[in-house]
């Protein structure tokens, strides 16, 4: 159990450390299986793991329900339309651009959520969030544009993902707190299964994944299990318990410091084992980005809170 600041903090960079690696896991599978068959497999098996935590919780510590059941899968599955989308397009993202690029663009849903709820909601935004995305559309701009001064199609995708996983915490911080924090993330996890599957399906009759083996070769292969299993397990299930356990012992401005790890750590992992580089111009670029989020997250009085299902969009994950 986790009963100290000190646990908490190393649970947290633990979990930053999973996620990051968890880009090079997640894109060393999907050459091998598509998509959003991986993530139909990813998301089950995660919100499985997670029932049993829900039971034990409900048994040790019985919420008195205000909502109706009908209320609680509405939000779950409209939340997890918006977490489908992200999850999806940062995977597929993934096919297209690098890893390091793939961690430092999603850090982008962080500025940008202010932004959204001030569009959506009128909600009140500060100077230092404007700048704050300013920072890093600039950094987006260093890190994403080649030789060619092109944007790469990959890089799109994952930028169109952070804004789907931005919206989500927006509407999760609007309508999220209406409802117990675990019953609502397992509702959710089943909407992205769900989703993923039948996006998965339509694929399958349209002949999109020709160029992949059929669904039983996929299963057969011992590294796309591990894949699964890591993003399932690890950097869904066990994230979720180590951050909703950490959070509550440690001051929200060491929680934004220790979640701008991530990318770090996605951008180690890939240069150690993939021999990833971003040069001076990308590093240029994952700086501001980097700084753009900091800077949204301590700048001002409004701090983004920040939910489980939110930072999983890591690896997905998951944010």
């Amino acid at each position: 159990m986790i009963r100290t600041p000190t646990m908490a903090l190393w649970a947290l960079v633990l979990v930053n450390l999973i996620w990051g690696v968890g880009f090079v896991v997640v894109d060393g599978v999907i050459d091998l299986m598509p998509v959003n068959t991986f993530n139909a497999f990813r998301f089950g098996i995660a919100a499985l793991t997670l029932i049993p935590l829900w039971l034990m919780t409900e048994r040790k510590h019985p919420e008195k329900k205000t909502f109706k059941n009908s209320e609680l899968i509405k939000t779950g599955f409209g939340l997890g339309l918006l977490l489908f989308l992200g999850f999806s397009l940062q995977t597929k993202g993934l096919l297209y651009t690098s890893v390091s690029n793939t961690g430092f663009i999603t850090g982008m849903c962080v500025p940008l959520v202010p932004i959204i709820g001030y569009f959506l909601f009128k909600t009140k935004v500060g100077v230092e969030v404007w700048l704050s995305v300013i920072t890093a559309s600039i950094g987006l701009y260093f890190l994403t544009m080649g030789e060619n001064m092109e944007f790469n199609f990959g890089d799109i995708l994952v930028a169109i993902s952070a804004v789907c996983y931005a919206a989500h915490i927006t509407f999760m911080a609007r309508f999220g707190g209406r409802y117990p924090v675990l019953a609502l993330s397992i509702i959710q996890l089943i909407a992205v299964t769900l989703y993923s599957g039948m996006a998965s399906g339509y694929e399958e009759l349209m002949n999109l994944n020709d160029s992949y083996p059929s669904l039983i070769e996929q299963l057969n292969k011992v590294n796309v299990w591990a894949a699964i299993l890591y993003s399932a397990i690890l950097a869904s299930a066990f994230a979720f318990w180590a951050q909703t356990s950490s959070q509550r012992l440690i001051a929200p401005h060491k929680i934004a410091l220790i979640f701008a790890l991530e990318p770090i750590f996605g951008h180690i992992a890939a240069y150690v084992i993939l021999g990833e580089h971003l040069g001076v111009q990308g590093w240029i670029g994952a700086a501001l980005i980097i700084a753009g989020m900091l800077y949204s997250e301590l700048g001002g009085r409004k701090k983004v809170k920040m939910q489980p299902l939110d930072q999983m969009a890591a690896p997905i994950g998951d944010k």
